[in-house]
Order: structure tokens, then sequence, then C-alpha cells
């Protein structure tokens, strides 16, 4: 449900990014004054090229309460939205200085990628990142489909209405990211919206797998295909379809939209 969308990266740096912004070093100073945390739905910048250690032009990071959880952020960020290419290879000092922080962090968070599978570790060199391609999408989408059809379905029978309205408003967040054309920030409003589908069934293990499988499936594709912004609105519009399903209690419809949905997959990532 969710794609990169492929465009080629300026070979001047953003406007507005600097190095060691937005950073709180390892030993919890504060970050120079003005450098707020970045907001989760804001459209990511695009950067210069890079290869084999020379990282793209320094970006502001999300706060977090460690230096490791903002660089994993910024760095799913730049991977979702294409910024980090595929099958490019990026070191961790070059990273580390982009960020303004020590390779430590960089290093931490880039291990925690590859555990995801978005990027490979490569011996004295740093970490590739890697390829999605269109049987590995479709072999993650048959997975989804597997484990969320039938989870959907239960839920259905027992849920209350009202509890099915409460996620309205993150159905309404993946519409508005998608009308945007953000794609970085669809991955990550569409993880949260199914993460909450997900949550209902009280099982913190199926919650955490979910994000596991949404994860793996974001990043570059490997056709570089482009997601246009349409795709993105199809895709957020059957959020709220399955919502109107799920509260009337239609089974049938329930599984249908949900097979359909990850069927779909393909087109946004």
């Amino acid at each position: 449900m969710d794609g990169a969308d492929g465009s080629r990266r300026s070979s001047a740096a953003p406007d507005g990014l600097r190095p060691r912004d937005a950073v709180r070093s390892e030993h919890g100073h504060s970050a120079p004054e003005g450098a707020a945390g970045s907001d989760p739905t804001a459209r990511p910048r695009r950067a210069a090229a890079a290869t084999d250690g020379e990282p793209p032009a320094a970006r502001k990071l999300p706060r977090r309460h460690s230096v490791r959880g903002q660089v994993l952020d910024a760095l799913r960020c730049s991977l979702v939205s294409g910024e980090l290419a595929a099958g490019e290879v990026y070191s961790a000092p070059a990273l580390a200085q982009r960020f303004g922080v020590s390779p430590t962090p960089v290093r931490e968070a880039m291990q925690q990628l590859a555990c995801e599978g978005a990027v490979e570790v490569v011996p004295n060199r740093g970490f590739r990142v890697a390829r999605r391609t269109a049987r590995d999408l479709a072999e993650l989408a048959e997975i989804r489909a597997l484990i969320e059809v039938p989870v959907m379905v239960g839920l259905a029978r027992t849920v209350p209405r009202e509890r099915w309205d409460e996620l309205r408003p993150l159905a309404a967040d993946t519409v508005a990211a998608a009308a945007r054309g953000d794609r970085a920030a669809y991955a990550e409003v569409d993880r949260a919206f199914h993460h909450a589908l997900l949550a209902l069934a009280g099982n913190r293990q199926l919650s955490l797998l979910g994000d596991d499988l949404h994860r793996r499936a974001q990043g570059p594709a490997d056709d570089g295909t482009i997601v246009r912004a349409a795709d993105l609105l199809a895709d957020a519009a059957e959020h709220n379809a399955l919502l109107d399903a799920l509260a009337a209690q239609d089974l049938v419809v329930v599984e249908q939209l949900v097979r359909e949905h990850f069927a779909g997959a393909g087109r946004t990532g």
C-alpha cells in the first residue's frame, strides 16, 4: 500500500537543511536553539544523490527521546521517500556527518533496518539499501492478507460500532497525506491505521508482527515505479470503506475489502 515516487534527486542541498540540525548529542546536550523536530506529515525533502559513503545533504531529524530513535525515524523517512536510493551503499560515518551525530547511533539504527530487511550489511563499506522487487511486494501482501483477513472478520463480529468510529480520524489522516502526495507521511499514517485495527484484537505480538510486515513493504521499488497521488488516494479511500463494513458487521464485504486492499498493495509499495 505504499511506494516511492521514483523522482531524481537534485544536485543541490534542499533549502533550510543544515548539518547537525535538530539533534541531541549522545551525552544529552540540547540541539542548537531553533532546530525544531520535523512534522511527521511534512513532505520529505529531496537531497543530492549519494553512493558508497557520500550521503545526501543534511536534513532535520524528528524529535525523539534518543539519538538512535531520531536517526532511525529519519532513515525510515529517507528510505520510503527514495531519498536513499535502492542498491546504493551508504557508510555510517558519512550518514553520521549528515545528521550531526557520532557513527554509533547511525550504526545501531542501520542494524535495526537490516533486521527489518530494509538494508543489507556490506562489510568494510556500510549498508546497501535493499531493493523491493514485484515478487517481494506480492509475497508480503499475501502474508499480510493471510493474517488480517481472518482477524478483521473476527473483529467485525465482536467490536461495537463506536470503536470503529474512533478510528475515523486515522483514516482521515491517510486521506490527507494521500491528497498531498506525501509518500513518507502516508506510509506512517497507513501503518498507524493498520496497527490500530490489529490492536483491537488484544494481541500485542500480532500488532508488532503487523508493524514489521508493513515496514518490510516500504522502501525504494526495484523498478523505479512512480507512485501517483491518485494511487495513494485510492488506497486511503479503502480505509473508510473498510470501517463502514466493519461497523455494519458485513462480513462478506469486510473480507472482500481486506483482500482487495492487499492485492493492490503493489501500487503503493
